[in-house]
C-alpha cells in the first residue's frame, strides 16, 4: 500500500492518535473498569431450582397453585440404610425413633413424615385408635416389630415411599418452609441436617445416611456454581497465561493480553451488578467465556504487531499496521459473537439468559480495550520481535497449496462429510433428569441415585383435582373417580408408587367395621365418609395433619404420581400429558388439572428451551448475515459465508449423536453462543481474501495463499485458545456447563477445519472464475507477489 493511502487512512490515523494520547487513554480505561466494577457489589449468588423459570412459565404457574393450595414441596428426605440390613431390628428401630425426634429441631421444619410416626389406625371394639406405627413399646418388643413391618408393608401410602419390600432402607420426609425474603433459610436446614447426619453416623456405627429432596437440590445449585468459580476460573487464567506465551513467546503481550481480559471480566460483572443481576451456576460461567473469546482480539492484534516488527517496522508503526488491517475484522467478530449470546434471549430461562447478556458486555468491553487500551499500552512496553508463529505459518501454507491443489476432492469430501454428520443428528434423544444435572463430586448426586435406586425418586407428578363444592372430597364418585385415576397410573410401568385420599378412607371404612378386610372400599355415602375424616384428623397430632392432602374447605386432594429414578423427561411429559388427557376422557370437566412439579417443570423447559433457542439463533443468522454482507460488502461472499458457518454446528450435533445422544438444556444455548463463535474466523479469513482480491489484485488462488498466510496462524492459536478455554468448563461439576462447554469445544474444532478446507474450496470454486491479470501458476511469481502484498498489508 503506498504512501498516500496509508496518510488518508482513517483507521492510521486512529491509531496514531491513541499513541499520541496513551496516557489519557489508560487512565480513561482504568476509571471505566473502576466505575463499572463498582457495581459488583450488588452481585448475589441465587439458587434453587425455581430460578430456571421465568414468572409466566406455565408449569411453573400450576406448580405455584398446588402449593398454594397445600403444604410446600420444599423438603429434606434422609435415607437411613441400618448397619444390620433391616429396618425392624431393635437396634435399627430405636435409631429411626431417635432421628424421626431430631428431625423436627431441623431449622424450618413443619412436618416429619417417617414410617414410627406414621399413623396407623385400628379399630377396638366400637373405638378408632390412631397411634404411631413405631413407638417405644413397640421397640421394646420384637413380636410388635413383626406386625408393625407387616402393617408398613401393606400400607400403600408408606410400600414403595418411605419402604420398600426388603425393609432394609426407610426414609424420613422433612417438611420445610422458608421464610419470605430470607435467601439463607434453606443453606441453614441443608447444613443442619447435614450435621444430624453426621452425628448420627458416629452414634450408630455401619448405618448409612443419604440425603435429597429440594432443598437438597436448591443447595446443590448453589454449590456446584461456587465450586466452579473457585477451581475453574482460577485454572482458566493459568491456561490461558500458558497459551499467550507459547503463542506469541512475548512477555509484554501476554501481560497485556491478561490486563484486557481482566478489565473485560470486570467491566462484564461489574455491569451485571449494576443492573442486580443474580449469579446462577450457568451465569458464574461468563467470566472463564469471557476471558477465552477476549483473547482471540488480542492474539489478531499482537501476532500482526508481531509480525510487523519481524519485517523490519517500528514499534509505533507496527501498532498502527495491525490496527489498520485488523480494526474492521476484530469489530465485525466482536459485534456477531455479541448477537449469538444475545440469542440467548429467546431461550426464556433466566439463567440462560443472564449468560448471553453479562458475556455480550463481556464481548464488547474486550473489544474496547483491545482497539483502544491495548495499543496505548504495547506503545509504551518494550515490544520485540519473536519467532511468533513460525510452525502455524508453515502448516498453514502448506495447507493452502493442498487445497488449491485439490479444490474439488476438498469440497466434495467436505460436503459429503458434513452431510454424513448431519444425517446422525435426529439419533440424538431430548432429555434431561434434573437430579444428572451435577457429577459425582457432589454428593447429592451419588445420594440421590442411592435412594432412586434403593428407595424412591424424586420425579414425580402432581395435580390438583377437585371435587364439587365445598366438602366434596367425600363424596363416593369423586373419591371412586380419583380411585379410577390411580388404577391407570399404577398400570404404567414407568410408575412406582401413587398416593391418593381415597386410600386414607378405604382404611378407615375398614376400621369402623371392625377391620374386616372385606369393607376396604370407599364409604357408600357422603355424610360417612365426612364424618370418618372428621374422626380421624381429631386423632392426628399437632404437624401430622391431612393439609398435605385435602386443602382448608374439603374441595380438592392432592394427587402425586411416583416415577422409577430413571424415567427421562420425554417419559415425564408424556405421562403427564397422558394423566391429563385421561381426565379429559373419564372425568368431570371440574377435575381436569394439568399435571405439575419441579419435574414436569424440568422435563418441558428443555424442549421449550432448545425450540427457542433455534428460533434465535435463526434471528442471529440473519443479523449476522446482513452485517458480514455489508461490512464485507459483497452480497456473494455473505451467503457462501453461510456454509462454513452452519456446517460446524451441524457437524457437532452429529458427533454429540455419537459421544452422547443425550440433549439436555445446557445444550439450547449451543447453537446461538457458536453461531456467534464460528464465524469470527470466516471473517477473518474472508477480509484477508477480499483485501488481497480488491487491494492487491490477487487471483483466488493467491488470495487464498494471502488468506493462509495473513491470518491462518492467528485462526489456530485462537482456536486452541478458545478449546483450551471451553475444554476446562467441561469439567464442571454441573452437568449443563459441562454439555455445553464439550459441545461448543467440537464445533470450534470443526469450524477451523471448515476454514481451513470447505471455505477455501468454495472460493476457488465460485470465485475463481473471475480472474486478474496476475498469474499464479507459477510459483516464483505468485510468491514474490504474495509476499510483497503481504508486508503492505
Amino acid at each position: 500500500m503506498n504512501a498516500e493511502i496509508i496518510k488518508n487512512s482513517k483507521v492510521v490515523a486512529y491509531g496514531r492518535w491513541l499513541i499520541k494520547w496513551r496516557w489519557l487513554v489508560i487512565l480513561g480505561s482504568v476509571a471505566l473498569v473502576m466505575l463499572a466494577g463498582y457495581g459488583a457489589k450488588n452481585l448475589k449468588f441465587e439458587s434453587g431450582y425455581r430460578i430456571w423459570f421465568a414468572p409466566d412459565n406455565p408449569q411453573l404457574m400450576a406448580f405455584d397453585r398446588l402449593e398454594n393450595e397445600y403444604t410446600k414441596n420444599d423438603n429434606i428426605l434422609i435415607g437411613f440404610v441400618p448397619a444390620d440390613g433391616n429396618v425392624f431390628s431393635t437396634e435399627s428401630a430405636a435409631a429411626l425413633l431417635d432421628l424421626t425426634d431430631r428431625a423436627w429441631q431441623i431449622p424450618h421444619t413443619i412436618r416429619v413424615d417417617a414410617i414410627s410416626n406414621y399413623q396407623f389406625s385400628s379399630a377396638e371394639e366400637d373405638d378408632l385408635w390412631v397411634r404411631d406405627l413405631i413407638s417405644d413399646d413397640v421397640v421394646a418388643s420384637a413380636d410388635e416389630l413383626v406386625l408393625a413391618r407387616g402393617r408398613a408393608l401393606r400400607e400403600p401410602a408408606l410400600k414403595n415411599r418411605l419402604i420398600r419390600d426388603k425393609a432394609d432402607i426407610t426414609g424420613i420426609n422433612v417438611v420445610l418452609h422458608f421464610p419470605d425474603g430470607n435467601p439463607e433459610a434453606v443453606m441453614e436446614s441443608v447444613n443442619a441436617a447435614r450435621t444430624l447426619r453426621d452425628e448420627f453416623q458416629l452414634k450408630y456405627p455401619g448405618t448409612g445416611w443419604f440425603m435429597t429432596g429440594i432443598a437438597m437440590l436448591n443447595a446443590a445449585f448453589a454449590e456446584a456454581g461456587e465450586a466452579d468459580m473457585k477451581s475453574l476460573t482460577p485454572l482458566m487464567y493459568l491456561v490461558m497465561i500458558i497459551v499467550l506465551f507459547l503463542s506469541l513467546r512475548s512477555v509484554t503481550g501476554t501481560l497485556m493480553t491478561l490486563i484486557v481480559l481482566t478489565f473485560s471480566m470486570i467491566v462484564a460483572m461489574g455491569v451485571a451488578g449494576w443492573f442486580h443481576v443474580g449469579l446462577t451456576p450457568m451465569s458464574i460461567t461468563a467470566p472463564t467465556i469471557i476471558m477465552t473469546l477476549a483473547i482471540a482480539d488480542c492474539v489478531h492484534i499482537l501476532m500482526t504487531a508481531l509480525g510487523e516488527i519481524g519485517r523490519g517496522s517500528g514499534k509505533h508503526e507496527a501498532i498502527v499496521e495491525s490496527l489498520r488491517i485488523n480494526l474492521m475484522p476484530v469489530t465485525l467478530t466482536s459485534v456477531t459473537t455479541a448477537i449469538g449470546f444475545l440469542s440467548l434471549n429467546w431461550i426464556k430461562v433466566p439463567p440462560i439468559n443472564h449468560l448471553g447478556n453479562i458475556t455480550a458486555v463481556g464481548v464488547m468491553a474486550a473489544l474496547f480495550f483491545a482497539v483502544v487500551t491495548l495499543p496505548a499500552l504495547l506503545s509504551l512496553l518494550p515490544l520485540r520481535s519473536s519467532r511468533v508463529g513460525e510452525c502455524h505459518s508453515l502448516l498453514c501454507n502448506t495447507w493452502a497449496e493442498r487445497v488449491i491443489k485439490y479444490r474439488r476432492v476438498a469440497l466434495w469430501a467436505s460436503l459429503a462429510v458434513v452431510a454424513l454428520f448431519t444425517a446422525l443428528i435426529p439419533r440424538n434423544e431430548l432429555n434431561d433428569r434434573f437430579t444428572e444435572y451435577f457429577g459425582e463430586s457432589i454428593r447429592f448426586r451419588t445420594d440421590n441415585d442411592y435412594i432412586s435406586d434403593h428407595l424412591t425418586s424424586a420425579y414425580q407428578i402432581e395435580y390438583t383435582l377437585p371435587a364439587d363444592g365445598s366438602g366434596g372430597v367425600a363424596e363416593p364418585a369423586y373419591l371412586a373417580k380419583v380411585e379410577e385415576f390411580a388404577d391407570w397410573f399404577e398400570s404404567r410401568p414407568s410408575v412406582s408408587h401413587v398416593t391418593g385420599i381415597p386410600d386414607v378412607l378405604k382404611r378407615l371404612n375398614m376400621n369402623m367395621h371392625g377391620d374386616d378386610s372385606a369393607y376396604y372400599k370407599i364409604p357408600e355415602s357422603r355424610e360417612l365418609a365426612a364424618q370418618y375424616l372428621l374422626l380421624y384428623e381429631m386423632s392426628l397430632p399437632y404437624g401430622l395433619d391431612l393439609n398435605n392432602q385435602i386443602n382448608i374447605d374439603k374441595a380438592a386432594t392432592r394427587f402425586t404420581v411416583t416415577l422409577e429414578g430413571n424415567a427421562s423427561a420425554r417419559e415425564i411429559r408424556e405421562l403427564s400429558e397422558a394423566g391429563e388427557e385421561w381426565l379429559v376422557q373419564n372425568a368431570p370437566v371440574y377435575m381436569q388439572m394439568s399435571g405439575s412439579s419441579p419435574a414436569v417443570m424440568f422435563a418441558y423447559i428443555s424442549e421449550v428451551a432448545l425450540i427457542n433457542g433455534l428460533i434465535g439463533t435463526i434471528v442471529a443468522l440473519i443479523l449476522i448475515s446482513a452485517i458480514i454482507m455489508v461490512a464485507l460488502k459483497s452480497v456473494k461472499i455473505g451467503l457462501l459465508s453461510l456454509i462454513p458457518n452452519l456446517a460446524p454446528i451441524a457437524v457437532g450435533f452429529g458427533i454429540w449423536a455419537l459421544v452422547s445422544g443425550q440433549i439436555s438444556m445446557g445444550m439450547a444455548p449451543v447453537i446461538g453462543m457458536t453461531m456467534g463463535i464460528v464465524v469470527d474466523d470466516t471473517i477473518h479469513f474472508l477480509s484477508k481474501y477480499l483485501r488481497a482480491r480488491r487491494e492487491n489484485g490477487l487471483n483466488a488462488e493467491d488470495a487464498v495463499r494471502y488468506g493462509f498466510k495473513a491470518v491462518g496462524p492467528a485462526m489456530i492459536t485462537t482456536t486452541i485458545t478458545l478449546a483450551a478455554g471451553f475444554s476446562i468448563l467441561a469439567f464442571s461439576s454441573f452437568k449443563l456447563n459441562s454439555d455445553m462447554a464439550l459441545m461448543t469445544t467440537i464445533t470450534i474444532v470443526v469450524a477451523l477445519i471448515a476454514d481451513f478446507t470447505l471455505l477455501p474450496a468454495i472460493l476457488l470454486t465460485v470465485d475463481g472464475e473471475k480472474q486478474t491479470d496476475v498469474t499464479s501458476s507459477h510459483a516464483g511469481a505468485g510468491g514474490a507477489l504474495l509476499e510483497g502484498s503481504t508486508a503492505q498489508s
